[in-house]
């Protein structure tokens, strides 16, 4: 069952810490060029970091899930970085917990829906209608829910976001409250929140 195992690793994720760096080396190494090591990251380099002077100005985070199998995120990786603007993301993650950096920062992948969302069902949608779009906000992918797209994410995906979420917003200067779940502000998959179980956890580890 879902809720089960989505609770299970939500647990062993406020158990996790990172291999090694505080978050102030963290914060460096967010702000390096190039292919750097990330303690407790596994780093698939597709495309590296240019100055972070010359990077889109990113101000905010989209967590996607993909309705695809284990060993997707790799491939869907693979294709954006072959063509950057295609419809996907800049940030994939394997289900074994892998990170595919697939897009040169500076260009603009296809993602998003418009912020079409204006409900407030997960959020209050005043600022996110029409305001968080692909323009301003940088997309991580997230792979793995496929055939039940209602499976949360791994042990593995949370341990890494718990580090990648840190990076994201301290090489962009991201605030906390401006990681957002693609179903908070579009309309998507009526089968299940889009994203929404990871940055939940993002807001709640907090700064």
């Amino acid at each position: 069952m879902m809720m089960p195992r989505l609770l299970a690793v939500i647990l062993a994720a406020l158990l996790i810490t990172p291999a090694a760096a505080t978050d102030a080396e963290l914060a460096k190494i967010a702000r390096a060029s190039g292919t750097p090591d990330i303690p407790g990251l596994k780093m698939v380099w597709l495309a590296p970091w240019g100055d972070v002077r010359s990077a889109h100005p990113w101000r905010n985070i989209i967590v996607h899930q993909t309705e695809g199998p284990a060993g997707s995120a790799r491939g869907g990786a693979v294709e954006q970085s072959k063509n950057p603007r295609r419809r996907g993301v800049t940030v994939w993650v394997e289900t074994d917990g892998t990170v595919y950096w697939a897009v040169a920062e500076n260009l603009v992948p296809t993602h998003g829906d418009g912020a079409n969302r204006n409900d407030n069902k997960y959020i209050d949608n005043r600022p996110t209608y029409r305001q968080v779009v692909r323009d301003n906000s940088i997309g991580v992918e997230f792979a793995g829910n496929y055939p039940d797209v209602a499976t949360g994410p791994t042990e593995a995906q949370v341990a890494a976001w718990k580090i990648l979420v840190k990076v994201l917003r301290a090489r962009y200067d991201i605030p906390l409250d401006h990681v957002y779940a693609h179903n908070w502000i579009d309309y998507k998959d009526a089968r299940y929140c889009e994203g929404c179980w990871l940055a939940t956890l993002a807001r709640t580890w907090g700064e």
